[in-house]
């Protein structure tokens, strides 16, 4: 936006894009080959090669435009061919989890899974923070438009390949023996609309809470606002990174103790109360507590969720039925921001009002949306309470 002269909504067209190819090639592709060859590490390997490759092919594209508008579409076409790829990555490691590790154990692995992807998220945020404007020594946005960004990312891609090769394939017998088809599940099969009503709520809860995503950064940089500078920013974004790590490794043992559908709930509310805090607040001491509460939720739906969805889940349906449920993440983060936070940015600031408070007013409508979420979630968690208890 800064350096390219995209408007707010044109912006979040980044993520958009790329994450709605994400979630048709997971549906209607990988997924499908995932289930029908019961494979996983193999498409991960693949599809992060892939990406890193073509990573550097949008750097070398976008330079070739002479209009910062041309080149900043060029690199939000390239970023969807490339999720097109990272696709086959996304569908077969949520499948993965849930072919090697049981139920009871599952939030304890997406919680380390989390925290090790705080490590990483902390490490490329100062490394963005860091080469954005070369160590402020150059202009904002050399670090894209020189290709160091551009670099870093596709090496670092590149490289996780190798602790990949050593995982197992993953899968499952999808015909299995007659002395394999009297094993206990570790699901009890529940109907479709029980997996929508979850699904719908999880759109609600991540579309609020990600919608934001996109513009956050935006905010924090104003001229009229708190005017921050990218290392700062890093700061700040590495807040949330710390919970992340932190809480990561306690996640399981939380999900345990609380439930995974309490847990849910915790997760939720801490991400609603991190959104109002933004919508009172422009204390940059208050932003840093912000940050670090999103962390906090962040960990825990994601663990709870995770665990949610893969006991609704049969294992012969994991490929496709993961997908679901990554859309409603992978979207949240594009179309959220395209279709809520940006017009409401571009919409306020266009009827004359001042930049921070269109900003803090869609920051209200993310919360009011993952309270919505939230409510669904609650119903849908009494029903089954009420119905286990029936079975009873």
């Amino acid at each position: 936006r800064h350096y390219l002269g995209l408007s707010v909504t044109e912006t979040t067209l980044f993520a958009t894009l790329p994450m709605v190819l994400n979630v048709l090639a997971q549906t209607f592709v990988w997924g499908k080959i995932s289930d029908r060859f019961q494979l996983r590490r193999t498409l991960i390997i693949v599809g992060e090669l892939l990406a890193s490759i073509s990573t550097i092919f949008i750097w070398i594209i976008h330079r070739r435009f002479s209009d910062p508008i041309s080149a900043g579409y060029s690199i939000i076409v390239g970023l969807t061919v490339i999720e097109i790829f990272w696709s086959m990555s996304n569908i077969s490691w949520s499948a993965l989890v849930s072919d090697i590790y049981s139920a009871k154990e599952r939030s304890r692995i997406q919680g380390r899974l989390s925290s090790m992807g705080g490590i990483g998220r902390m490490v490329g945020i100062l490394i963005g923070g860091l080469l954005y404007d070369g160590m402020g020594s150059r202009y904002l946005g050399w670090g894209f438009y020189e290709g160091a960004l551009f670099f870093v990312a596709a090496a670092i891609m590149f490289i996780s390949i190798v602790p990949l090769l050593y995982l197992p394939e993953g899968g499952i017998d999808v015909n299995p023996s007659s002395s394999q088809t009297n094993l206990p599940r570790d699901v009890h099969q529940v109907s479709n609309i029980v997996y929508l009503v979850f699904l719908t709520g999880m759109s609600f809860i991540n579309f609020g809470r990600n919608s934001i995503a996109i513009i956050f950064s935006q905010y924090l940089t104003l001229p009229s606002g708190l005017a921050l500078d990218s290392q700062t920013l890093s700061y700040i974004f590495n807040t949330q990174s710390v919970a992340i790590v932190a809480l990561g490794w306690i996640a399981g043992t939380i999900c345990r103790r609380l439930g995974n559908g309490m847990a849910l709930f915790v997760g939720t509310a801490t991400s609603i109360a991190a959104l109002f805090l933004l919508v009172w607040t422009a204390s940059v001491p208050m932003i840093y507590a912000c940050s670090f509460l999103r962390g906090v939720g962040d960990v825990l739906i994601m663990a709870a969720a995770y665990t949610i969805a893969s006991t609704l889940i049969p294992p012969e349906k994991r490929g496709r039925l993961f997908a679901w449920y990554n859309g409603t993440f992978f979207l949240s983060f594009g179309l959220g921001g395209t279709l809520i936070a940006g017009p409401i940015v571009d919409g306020l600031m266009a009827a004359g009002h001042v930049e921070s408070w269109a900003y803090q007013m869609s920051f209200a409508a993310a919360a009011v949306l993952t309270a919505i979420g939230l409510f669904i979630q609650a119903g849908l968690y009494y029903y089954l309470k009420k119905d286990s208890s029936a079975s009873k």
